[in-house]
């Protein structure tokens, strides 16, 4: 019996098929389009067109495009994968597998971190709980109930990052800003119930501050607040200087100096001998052997009318101190803004700390 000939569609196709083992990557993208695609491929087309033909084309094309479609899928398959080993056999020419690897990069703490987890830990020791509360607050809490009078240069656009459009004022609680202190956690912390109170408040806060070698217009802040029967400015005193002998070391020497706060009244700064020439004496002192490291003070009566507290019956005390700086004491830091930078040669030195 006499084998007809091949259809000459198929002949075509087989040739084609025979030359997919010699392209490139981009000429064998092309060629799968043109052959197999779903919309344009030749091969696509033509089983799409055998429902038109007659029974003999379907007989003698119909099997051979399925055969050749399957044949075509695999040979693409197969010259795609050769080629992805050749570029991965040409990659590891370029390296050397004699050269030692590299070690791995271990990240930690960053030291503000540890210090603030070291300042709340001696309080916590003391019977202080940790409060917390929004970095967005209003005028009335950050400002008005803390004692600020209307007009005090820190609700100037100047000196506060306000979030709504200059001169509204939305609700009673007057502007949006970025709080400035931490301190509206205090008002919020006497709001919600009755004394006693023993908090300490770790958190951000932004000031429209340049930033140089000791401001930041974001920094961490830390206060506490203590508010009991019989609280006074004696155990203000006794509970700072236990923290300054807890954090800097039991021969730290502190000196309390009046200063004055809207909210605190008596109010004071609370410095520490130099922890860099031990009280001797240096540039970093400014020569006169003491570093201030926080205000304190009585909370002011005002303050505690404004949060429903009777002044007559409760008294209480806060401090707040600046993380940041503490850091720069206890470690020799010059300058504040290494400790934003994100410098490994200086953050890489408090791994074994963070551990």
């Amino acid at each position: 019996m006499t084998q007809m000939p091949d259809h000459p569609v198929l002949v075509t196709l087989r040739e084609r098929l025979a030359r997919i083992a010699e392209l490139d990557a981009p000429a064998l993208a092309a060629e799968e389009i043109a052959i197999l695609g779903r919309k344009q491929g030749e091969l696509t087309h033509l089983l799409r067109d055998l429902a038109t033909r007659s029974l003999e084309e379907k007989r003698t094309l119909g099997a051979g495009l399925n055969a050749l479609k399957l044949a075509f899928e695999a040979a693409i398959a197969a010259r795609r994968g050769s080629l992805a080993d050749a570029v991965r056999c040409e990659e590891s020419r370029d390296v050397d597998l004699t050269m030692p690897g590299r070690q791995g990069w271990v990240g930690t703490r960053h030291p503000v971190t540890l210090v603030v987890e070291e300042i709340v830990e001696i309080f916590h020791g003391l019977g202080f709980a940790v409060a917390v509360g929004p970095e967005v607050e209003n005028e009335e809490r950050n400002f008005l109930a803390l004692n600020f009078p209307p007009d005090h240069p820190a609700m100037d656009m100047h000196d506060t990052l306000y979030l709504d459009a200059q001169g509204s004022t939305p609700g009673a609680g007057g502007r949006v800003l970025l709080r400035t202190h931490t301190s509206p956690v205090q008002i919020r912390v006497m709001r919600a119930g009755p004394p006693p109170y023993r908090v300490v408040i770790p958190g951000l806060a932004y000031r429209n501050d340049p930033f140089d070698a000791s401001h930041a217009p974001a920094f961490t802040q830390i206060e506490g607040l203590a508010v009991d029967e019989g609280v006074s400015f004696v155990d203000l005193k006794a509970t700072l200087r236990h923290f300054a002998e807890r954090f800097f070391g039991s021969r730290v020497k502190v000196r309390f100096r009046p200063s004055f706060f809207p909210f605190t009244e008596p109010s004071a700064e609370m410095d520490v001998s130099c922890q860099i020439c031990g009280g001797t004496a240096c540039p970093a002192c400014k020569g006169t052997g003491w570093m201030e490291i926080l205000g304190c003070g009585m909370v002011h009566e005002n303050v505690l009318r404004n949060c429903d507290v009777d002044p007559e019956r409760w008294t209480g005390w806060a401090f707040g101190m600046g993380p940041h700086r503490i850091t720069m004491l206890r470690y020799g830091v010059p300058d504040i803004r290494l400790l934003y930078g994100g410098d490994m040669r200086l953050l890489g030195q408090f791994g074994e700390l963070g551990r």
